[in-house]
This record gives C-alpha cells, sequence and structure tokens, in this order.
C-alpha cells in the first residue's frame, strides 16, 4: 500500500516541479533578483532529484517488499522536498526570513533518506 502511495506523490510532485520550473522561468525571470532566481532554481532541482528518488524507491519497494526502512527513507524524501524546496520556494516568493532555518532541517531530511536507502540496500 505504501508503494502506491509513494508512486502516487511521485506522480504528483513531479507535476508540480514542472509547473514551477516554467513558472520560475517564465513568470519570475523578470521579477527577482539573481539571488532569488538562483534559489528558485536549486528548489525545483532538488524537488525533482528527489521526486525521481521517490518514484524509484517505490519501484523498489515493490520488488523488496515495504521494509520500515524503505518506508522510512520515503517519507523523509517527501519531508525534505517540503522543507527543503518549499522553504525556498517561499523565501525567493518573499516569505519571511525566518523561514530561512527550515531548508536545512529539509536537507538533512534528504540526507536521512539516502542513509537509511544505504543501509537497506546493504541489508537485503
Amino acid at each position: 500500500m505504501t508503494a502506491k502511495i509513494f508512486f502516487a506523490i511521485a506522480s504528483l510532485s513531479g507535476s508540480i516541479a514542472v509547473i514551477l520550473g516554467a513558472f520560475g522561468a517564465h513568470g519570475l525571470k523578470t521579477r527577482l533578483d539573481a539571488g532569488m532566481l538562483s534559489a528558485w532554481e536549486t528548489a525545483v532541482q532538488y524537488h525533482f532529484y528527489h521526486t525521481l528518488a521517490l518514484l524509484g524507491l517505490a519501484l523498489l519497494m515493490q520488488r523488496l517488499g515495504e521494509k520500515a526502512l524503505l518506508v522510512t527513507s520515503g517519507y523523509l524524501f517527501i519531508a525534505g522536498m517540503l522543507l527543503f524546496s518549499g522553504s525556498l520556494y517561499a523565501l525567493a516568493l518573499g516569505a519571511p526570513r525566518w523561514l530561512g532555518p527550515v531548508t536545512p532541517v529539509g536537507g538533512l531530511a534528504f540526507m536521512a533518506a539516502w542513509l537509511l536507502l544505504f543501509i537497506a540496500a546493504i541489508r537485503s
């Protein structure tokens, strides 16, 4: 069941990443300074990378089963996308600066997700 949920979230996340990438390239290019546009582009890149990681994880779960390490890794990928990319999107659009410390928490979620995936690979 979790693999299907991860497939669904990855599919939706991919479409959102495309929309936000296009919005940044066409709608924000003239409205943001170079630093904020770069932050937006970083958010889109990490959003895409981890959408693909979540999609791959869902495929792996179908093959290996819904092991706890894999499930936790998937949830951490999702948390990372929301916290890391989400905070960068918000900051680029003018959100309060206090949101800035959320970005590294999302980065830590990404790192933890990849490490759990590594541990799951070693154990399988």
